[in-house]
């Protein structure tokens, strides 16, 4: 009797579990959104290096290390950029075997980073580091300084993109898409690749000079998933 009362006691309770389960449930649908801020860059951060290969593993460290030393006097001093826009990346040395001529050889290498807050000194930075020494460039990242306020746009676009979204699928169903219940933010952070778009970048006084940096444009984005309450 006892072994009775405990079941239906348990089948009472799991089905009063059910209709609040049922009665505090929110139809909804949930949808992304996505939104691009396209952006023409001020910014660039270059990825420059020095490498020396020999047979003398101290030769060719001691050669790396005078231009680089150069390089770093003429960030500092001609190009007058602060120690936070540049910065050593990777310092290796490594020591190779030739099969062929059956004898080892050492390669040294270093690159550094700057950050150049203003493309117009673009070329004569590039010339300069390699009159320095330099002599790999690795790549060039372009960036813009008012990231953060991109950001902030990129986000309410992709809320606008989810609401409109939203609406679309709800008024197929010949309902209406009330409140956001929960909202994701699904934004990957990482600063944008150029895309491919040539753009001539000049101050007054380089009047015909040669253009060799093309800033492109780069696309700063936001992605949310967001729930709303169906009506």
């Amino acid at each position: 009797m006892k072994r009775i009362a405990l079941v239906l006691f348990a089948a009472v309770s799991t089905l009063a579990g059910a209709q609040t389960l049922e009665k505090n449930h929110v139809p909804q649908i949930n949808v992304s959104g996505e939104g691009r801020v396209y952006v023409i860059p001020d910014e660039a951060v270059i990825t420059i290096g020095v490498e020396n290969i020999g047979s003398d593993a101290n030769d060719v460290k001691k050669k790396n290390d005078v231009s680089i030393d150069a390089i770093i006097k003429y960030l500092k001093n001609t190009a007058k950029l602060p120690e936070k826009d540049y910065q050593t990346k990777r310092v290796s040395l490594n020591r190779n075997y030739d099969y062929d001529k059956k004898k080892y050889s050492y390669v040294a290498s270093q690159t550094i980073t700057v950050h150049l807050k203003d493309l117009t000194k673009y070329d004569a930075l590039m010339m300069g580091v390699v009159d320095a020494g330099a002599n790999t460039i690795q790549g060039v990242d372009f960036r813009t300084s008012k990231q953060a306020q991109y950001e902030s746009e990129a986000r309410v676009l992709a809320v606008q993109q989810a609401k409109k979204k939203a609406d679309d699928y709800a008024k197929a169903l010949n309902q209406k898409a009330g409140k956001a219940i929960l909202v994701t933010d699904n934004t990957q952070t990482y600063y944008p690749a150029p895309m491919m778009m040539r753009e001539q970048f000049k101050s007054a006084d380089m009047a015909g000079a040669k253009e060799t940096l093309a800033v492109g444009e780069i696309v700063v984005t936001a992605n949310v998933n967001i729930s709303y309450e169906l009506q």
